[in-house]
């Protein structure tokens, strides 16, 4: 079974589905995804929360944005989901696993959810199925989550998906917008030993 927990991020083509959606890799070569990549990146809640290590402003932008992560996903550093409804396959959002560290099972997991599909319990059924398949798909032990203090939807996602609180890590996060000035941020984390919570809804 040792082989088995080894695997590299050749499931990522497929992608994981459950709780009423579905995660599909993002696709630097199609026009619709890179256009919904820059929409969700340029949202002023996104904003509020994220400052990107490179600012996205245009469509070229967004297709290098994904391209990069096209590449990250090969060499096995990320995973990188495009979040659809599972029934219409609509995109609702992103979600990925980020500097994957195979030698010491860790991963980070970051989303976002597109305005017009808040309020409906994207994000936790998303966070519950990626955290499922990295833990059996790839194999790992630990995933953390960080948000800037002051996030409470991000709070209460991590709590449900059972992301317990494990501090808050000063001068963690860029300010919004801004690349020399900093703010802090929580930290959560799940082991794959943890309790597997209950899908939200029944779902």
């Amino acid at each position: 079974m040792a082989h088995t927990r080894m695997r590299t991020l050749a499931p990522a083509l497929t992608g994981p589905r459950g709780h009423g959606l579905g995660l599909v890799p993002w696709d630097a070569g199609s026009a619709a995804d890179v256009e919904t990549w820059l929409r969700g990146c340029l949202d002023p809640e996104f904003q509020r929360w994220n400052t990107p290590l490179r600012l996205l402003t245009d469509v070229a932008d967004a297709r290098e944005s994904l391209r990069a992560r096209a590449r990250d996903a090969a060499d096995g550093r990320s995973a990188s989901f495009r979040i659809t409804d599972g029934e219409s396959g609509a995109t609702l959002g992103h979600i990925g696993l980020n500097e994957i560290n195979q030698p010491l099972k860790l991963a980070r997991v970051g989303y976002w959810v597109l305005p017009e599909a808040r309020g409906r319990g994207v994000a936790t059924r998303a966070l519950l199925l990626v955290s499922h398949w990295a833990f059996e798909e790839l194999g790992l032990h630990r995933l953390e989550l960080g948000h800037a203090v002051g996030h409470e939807v991000s709070c209460r996602v991590a709590e449900r998906c059972g992301y317990a609180y494990e501090g808050t890590m000063r001068g963690a996060m860029f300010e919004a917008g801004r690349h020399d000035a900093f703010r802090d941020a929580h930290l959560h984390a799940r082991l794959a030993v943890d309790a597997e919570p209950a899908a939200p809804d029944g779902r």
